[in-house]
């Protein structure tokens, strides 16, 4: 493990490392094949500089209006030792939290470093889960600890609930609306991975201090506003396969040596050599002995969305990774000529007669429209 330490300090190069949190765990689960997105964040580089210094920048972040509606929801589901949450959790959800203490482990008597902060976390959730007090809990802030790739990494959910008997929830709070008990899909997953993170991360530590895992539940509760207002709603989630798939991902992160050993020897992505800064011809080319798996959610979840997606301009990745392996083709360009009448090759007999109807299809309809 120290000789990959120090191989990945060198990729990385003079910058300070660049913690990954849980929507950066989440984003490597959901793409888990690429190994660039999983050595540059075991390396703890900075992603968006990279990016930056190879012309190829993420595509505009939230803005400022959407993230302070989001921080403000937050604020007000937590107002007032976070009564409106209590409601939610009571009469939407169910728990059994007859009487509550609402404890902010923000800052440890002023004190918000984080190793200060992670042992208090500790401390007064496992006080609270050997005492299997008779009253619930609402711990606001709590901050949390996994290891990736040899890194600690540290996480701080919005709240954990602890109902009467002891029983740990995850409860994120989120910005994006419930209309009519609907919620954009593509959201709704984003925020169950990321709670899956955190149920993880909360198992890891009470485990290690004698508890068992099934003190954390597997269901999530999120919080959103409902409809067109700032009214919240509360719904619980199942994350159990998400869990899963975190704890798989990160028993692979663990394990790089394959891919480091695949690099060529003194080779980083530090943005200044000795002469100054490098060039993004230099970068690009240290970028391409690390092989991707582009996806298109790869542009909303990764800050080397669009380099990834450049160099796959020709390939059906672009089309999404449903449609590559319906296909089974790897360019753009087969599919086209199989569409077109070409001449099939071995095995893509069935691809060119489906292809090949589509066209039919697209031509007759516009044909009509014309």
């Amino acid at each position: 493990m120290k000789s990959l330490t120090a191989r990945l300090d060198v990729l990385r190069g003079s910058s300070d490392p660049q913690s990954i949190d849980a929507r950066g765990i989440s984003a490597i689960v959901e793409n888990p094949g690429c190994d660039r997105r999983n050595l540059l964040d075991a390396a703890g580089i900075d992603k968006e500089a990279l990016a930056r210094a190879i012309k190829h920048p993420m595509y505009a972040k939230p803005s400022r209006m959407v993230l302070a509606r989001g921080a403000q929801f937050e604020a007000q589901v937590k107002a007032g030792g976070a009564a409106q949450l209590l409601k939610l959790l009571r009469e939407d959800i169910g728990l059994s939290i007859p009487e509550v203490e609402h404890d902010d482990l923000k800052s440890v008597g002023g004190n918000e470093g984080k190793m200060a902060r992670y042992r208090h976390t500790v401390q007064r959730l496992t006080a609270v889960a050997r005492s299997g007090q008779a009253g619930g809990t609402l711990f606001d802030h709590p901050y949390l600890k996994i290891t990736v790739a040899g890194y600690d990494v540290f996480l701080e959910p919005d709240l954990v609930a602890v109902k009467s008997g002891g029983k740990f929830y995850i409860v994120e709070v989120k910005s994006f609306s419930v209309i009519d008990g609907q919620a954009p899909p593509a959201a709704v997953e984003g925020a169950e991975l990321q709670a899956a993170v955190y149920v993880h991360a909360l198992r890891e530590l009470l485990c290690s201090h004698g508890f068992g895992e099934d003190l954390v539940a597997d269901q999530a509760v999120l919080v959103c506003p409902q409809n067109f207002t700032n009214k919240p709603f509360a719904t619980l989630v199942n994350v159990r396969n998400q869990v899963a798939a975190v704890r798989r991902m990160l028993a692979r992160m663990h394990d790089l040596d394959t891919i480091v050993s695949n690099l060529p020897a003194g080779l980083t992505f530090d943005l200044r050599g000795p002469a100054g800064s490098r060039s993004a011809e230099e970068l690009t080319a240290g970028l391409r002995w690390v092989p991707a798996r582009y996806a298109p959610s790869c542009l909303d979840t990764c800050e080397m969305g669009r380099f990834c997606r450049f160099e796959e301009d020709d390939s059906t990745a672009v089309l999404g990774r449903h449609v590559r392996e319906e296909l089974a083709l790897d360019t753009i360009g087969e599919v086209v000529a199989l569409a077109r009448g070409g001449r099939p090759g071995p095995g893509q007999a069935e691809q060119a007669e489906l292809l090949r109807r589509a066209q039919r299809y697209r031509d007759e309809l516009l044909g009509s429209a014309g």
